[in-house]
């Protein structure tokens, strides 16, 4: 054999081998997007986030109103914008009567889910088209199975919140400018310099004015430390701006027309007062999440758990990096939701979710730059982890029935409810539950102690659910109690149910 054809031989083993490495990469990543589809479709809606949103997409598909989110009907939601909320409604509406036709479990639960999935995998497509321009399919891949695997990631990829809709914009901005001012390559990209003000859109409509800080962070400080001031010239303004402009101007002044107040509310309120003011009482859709300041890093860590533990060596050989402008971009896109919660009162695990996508980059991006024994780790620990963490979450949601379902929800209650008594009317004691309300598609509604005999003087089957225990001590004498499922009791007048 010459010596050619030998080269030619090594040449084709090594893109072969390079091949299968993609594909059992790609294999992974179909393996979580199963098996979180799976857990989509089996786990029911939990209180509170969850539920509450669902029955406001919920509510949005039924009434028709696609302007105004009702965190009941006909009282105005103004605590975000509709972008997630349209989402899943446009989810109700056209899988709902599929799923139901297919006797599929949770339908319309499922349905609500599908498009939050699908902003997820819009999320990782982008990341992958970054990542491999600056690197190579292979390190875009694993960057994609590790933000999967990360345990926030993993569960919100598929969750009915505000969250990922805002990560998809911030990621499609901050990777839009990246791309579109030429970072990559100094050849300036104009489709990608307005999928920056696209992002921008997305996430103003997804979560409001936060998402233009959640950029402008990571960018203003970037941008200083390098004096790279320069590439803003880069930008496609003028047309940027009217993109910006025609896709968000339009709902806000809708909203504000349609229920005068909201801005004032959304703008002052919601992004002013709630993170500065412990205890807010002006919130009018439930109580502050007060936490101790600087509790943002703590979740920050947790979210990225198991991969935060390839984390601490990367300093150790910082001397060999190869691309710090690439690294320093990551970094601080990563951290910039943290700098801005630190000073927060009230505060959730999932706004670290923006900067999750810059985490598993940076992570997957350094080590393999390090070209050393190490850098092998990461792709190893990649296949591991992403299939050791779908399985675990299958067999935790598999092995709990509904009454100790890990989470609260009311669904094993209201599914029993319409065994015994499907005609029954449906109460929650005290406060709300957005999850009765939801599997009973509006019809469960709070009622107080004092009016809890007059239910017993009509001719109706009342079914009754408490938070256990301290609400089944001011149940009249009259109704059956039929069990317990997470952390709620249902009660049912016995004399009329089946």
């Amino acid at each position: 054999m010459t010596e050619q054809n030998k080269a030619g031989l090594q040449g084709n083993l090594v893109q072969a081998g390079a091949v299968a490495r993609i594909g059992r990469f790609e294999l992974v990543l179909a393996f979580l997007l199963m098996a979180r589809l799976v857990l989509a479709a089996i786990a029911p809606v939990t209180d509170t986030t969850e539920a509450r949103y669902a029955d406001m997409a919920r509510m949005m598909a039924e009434t028709g109103d696609w302007i105004t989110p009702q965190i009941d009907y006909g009282v105005p939601f103004w605590g975000k914008p509709p972008l997630h909320t349209w989402l899943s409604a446009a989810g109700i509406k056209a899988f709902g009567p599929v799923l139901s036709f297919l006797h599929a479990p949770e339908p319309v639960a499922l349905a609500a889910r599908l498009p939050i999935l699908g902003t997820a995998l819009a999320l990782l497509w982008v990341l992958y088209r970054w990542i491999a321009l600056l690197r190579d399919r292979e390190t875009a891949l694993i960057a994609g199975i590790v933000l999967s695997s990360s345990a926030l990631f993993f569960g919100a990829s598929a969750f009915v919140m505000t969250d990922m809709p805002l990560a998809l914009g911030v990621v499609l901005a901050m990777v839009g400018f990246h791309r579109g001012v030429g970072l990559a390559d100094d050849v300036p990209d104009r489709r990608w310099g307005l999928a920056f003000f696209g992002g921008l859109a997305v996430g103003l409509l997804a979560k409001g004015p936060v998402a233009a800080v959640l950029v402008g962070i990571p960018l203003f400080l970037w941008l200083l430390i390098g004096n790279r001031w320069r590439l803003l010239r880069r930008l496609p303004w003028f047309a940027g701006t009217v993109l910006l402009g025609l896709t968000v101007l339009p709902w806000y002044a809708a909203a504000e027309i349609k229920t005068p107040g909201f801005l004032r509310y959304f703008v002052i309120g919601e992004h002013f007062e709630r993170f500065t003011v412990p205890n807010w009482q002006g919130d009018l859709y439930g109580s502050g999440h007060e936490r101790a300041k600087g509790m943002i890093w703590l979740y920050g860590l947790g979210a990225f758990l198991p991969w935060l533990l390839f984390v601490p060596i990367l300093p150790w050989r910082a001397g060999r990096a190869v691309d710090r402008g690439l690294y320093s971009y990551l970094a601080l896109f990563t951290i910039a939701p943290l700098i801005l919660f630190t000073p927060a009162a009230n505060i959730l695990a999932a706004y670290v979710l923006p900067g999750m996508p810059a985490a598993a980059a940076l992570l997957v991006v350094a080590w393999r730059d390090l070209n050393a024994p190490e850098g092998r780790l990461i792709s190893a620990a990649a296949l591991v982890a992403a299939t050791v963490l779908p399985v675990f979450a299958l067999g935790v949601f598999m092995t709990h029935d509904l009454k100790t379902y890990p989470f609260r929800t009311t669904e094993g209650a209201i599914r029993v409810l319409s065994e015994v008594a499907p005609d029954a009317r449906v109460w929650t004691l005290g406060d709300r539950v957005y999850s009765a309300e939801f599997y009973t598609r509006g019809g469960a509604q709070a009622i107080m102690p004092d009016d809890l005999p007059s239910l017993l003087n009509d001719d109706r089957t009342d079914a009754i659910i408490v938070r256990d225990p301290k609400g089944s001590a001011v149940l009249p004498e009259g109704f059956q109690d039929l069990g317990r499922w997470t952390i709620y009791r249902l009660w049912v007048e016995p004399s009329r149910a089946r």
